[in-house]
């Protein structure tokens, strides 16, 4: 569960996170969204109480206009509507005293941060966002091939380890060998990641655990990358049994609600996997562009046909005069 207490220790460096007041408050639980993150942190607002609310120089400026009565009736209400997580005063503002003195009482988490109100919600979003992700595990390797996130998978044995090498050495980089993190961090997006432990690993089946890090170095592997890109090693025989050879439609797979583009390669003793698999990730590319080769191919077909067909309307027509 994600408290308060987590969430400072996670974001107080970046932030600058300085705890005013309600360290009584640590251990609240911040709920995750049905929604969006933009329900868990916003600008100061009794019609989302129950969020982290932030605090710049508008909402100050409010607080001065009203009287110490008033003041206190509005962060009551906050008491009604739905307690607050926490509350942050941005913009390099020092919380005034009744404030601190309101999140003492009721042990409501108060902190101050040089940044700007809205720089502070862009970031806190994007925490959460992160935080609260829907996820799963996959078994695969997950390689960033031309800036493309592209899970490798298939049956054991079929040489998925040795296809990450080679294109390791090839210059691409490796993000997750064997259990790949896959979090859905926005509508359409797949975000994929390796294990901390398993971070820089590769097996590969006779040699045994290699460090890509410290044999290829640095720009050998990557942190996270967003999956565009399944491809699925297949045995030749699967392959004419269960897939059409020009398939009409893009194959694609479905990973925590998201549709992802997806090719089939077929294993066999002489071929060339890795730049079969490059050739795949630059047609993927062409598409997400527009591109559609096989489609271009089926007009230029029809077209060819069209004129075939005009034409021996002609050579009919001129044979009956």
């Amino acid at each position: 569960m994600q408290s308060i207490a987590t969430l400072f220790n996670d974001v107080s460096e970046r932030l600058e996170l300085a705890w005013r007041a309600g360290q009584d408050g640590a251990f609240r639980i911040l709920a995750k969204s049905r929604t969006a993150s933009a329900d868990l942190v916003g600008h100061l607002n009794l019609i989302h109480s129950a969020r982290i609310q932030i605090i710049g120089k508008a909402e100050l400026a409010y607080f001065d206009w009203l009287t110490e009565e008033k003041r206190l009736e509005y962060l009551n209400d906050f008491l009604t509507y739905g307690e607050p997580p926490a509350m942050v005063v941005g913009d390099k503002l020092e919380p005034p005293p009744f404030l601190i003195d309101w999140c003492n009482e009721h042990a409501v988490p108060l902190f101050s941060s040089p940044e700007s109100s809205a720089d502070l919600i862009d970031y806190l979003r994007v925490y959460f966002n992160r935080m609260f992700a829907e996820q799963c595990t996959r078994h695969g390797v997950l390689m960033d091939v031309l800036g493309v996130g592209v899970l490798i998978c298939g049956d054991s044995g079929l040489g998925k380890s040795e296809l990450a090498l080679e294109l390791i050495s090839r210059g691409h980089g490796l993000v997750a060998d064997d259990a790949v993190e896959l979090l859905r961090t926005a509508p359409d997006y797949i975000e994929g990641r390796c294990p901390w432990l398993l971070q820089n690993l590769l097996e590969v089946r006779g040699i045994g655990l290699l460090d890509i890090k410290t044999i290829f170095g640095e720009t050998a592997v990557r942190r996270k990358i967003k999956l565009r890109l399944i491809a699925q090693l297949i045995r030749r025989s699967d392959l004419e049994e269960h897939y059409e050879r020009l398939p009409s439609q893009t194959l694609t797979e479905e990973i925590l609600g998201v549709d992802v583009r997806k090719v089939v390669l077929p294993v066999a003793a002489g071929r060339n996997l890795a730049v079969l698999l490059e050739a795949a990730v630059r047609s993927t590319v062409m598409q997400l562009r527009g591109i559609n080769t096989l489609k271009d191919f089926m007009e230029r077909q029809q077209l060819a046909m069209e004129q075939e067909s005009q034409q021996n309307t002609q050579l009919n027509g001129q044979s009956e005069f």
